[in-house]
């Protein structure tokens, strides 16, 4: 049955995966939630949100749906595949965070001492669902796309200096628009790659095994009488 829904070869199996990317991308808002309250600066795309969210005077999760379909425009504009996930992305891991924000169960940290536990806390939270949320097998986030996008187009240049690039651009542009950086960014940057890694391990997931499911295909799926379509 595992096999089945990840090869989504039936419209049930992309709508329970469907579910599957939503739950877990609602948990990770709770993860970014967490790494937020840790109030010692936070990851480089949430330093871009949160500057855009205080200069525009918007919802964090508005600010990070904005940021997110421009990804993805440029992600088509790339050519890259896009996939059902990447939509739900877009919307539910920042209106996520809006809900835990306005349920505010976790006062923001005033020391190091409970800052950085709950840091790492919402490092592993969202490894966890990331891992949740690719083995839907229904495209993957907006960002790593854009990355690997621009990463093909710059030949030449390591995938990893590609990341930095693009990293440290989110980082300054929120940091100029008034957006939390300090030494979270840095736990965030450096930290959540190995933290991810560790929870893959436990989980015994290869995340290079995944093979993702194109948004046509998807399409063909759910509103045509096929019993499959390709994945990619």
């Amino acid at each position: 049955m595992r096999n089945e829904l990840r090869g989504n070869r039936t419209p049930g199996a992309i709508i329970l995966n469907m579910l599957l990317a939503a739950v877990s991308l609602f948990v990770n808002g709770f993860g970014l939630y967490l790494t937020i309250q840790a109030h010692i600066g936070v990851a480089p795309w949430d330093v871009l949100n949160l500057g855009l969210s205080k200069t525009l005077g918007i919802l964090y999760g508005n600010a990070s749906i904005a940021v997110s379909i421009t990804i993805l425009i440029i992600d088509v504009l790339l050519k890259e595949p896009i996939g059902i996930a990447m939509f739900i992305d877009a919307v539910v891991v920042g209106k996520a965070v809006d809900f835990f924000n306005w349920l505010d169960p976790i006062p923001p940290c005033d020391s190091l001492l409970t800052a950085i536990p709950l840091m790492v806390a919402g490092l592993f939270v969202l490894a966890y669902t990331q891992y949740a949320y690719m083995i839907a097998s229904l495209g993957c986030g907006p960002r790593d796309t854009l990355m690997v996008g621009l990463a093909k187009r710059a030949k030449g240049i390591p995938i990893g200096l590609v990341s930095i690039a693009i990293l440290s651009t989110a980082t300054l542009i929120g940091w100029l628009l008034g957006g939390p950086v300090g030494i979270g960014t840095i736990l965030c940057a450096f930290g959540a790659g190995p933290v991810m890694q560790l929870a893959f391990r436990t989980v015994r997931f290869d995340a290079t095994g995944i093979r993702h499911q194109q948004l046509r295909d998807s399409m063909r799926v759910l509103f045509s009488k096929r019993d499959n379509a390709p994945t990619v």
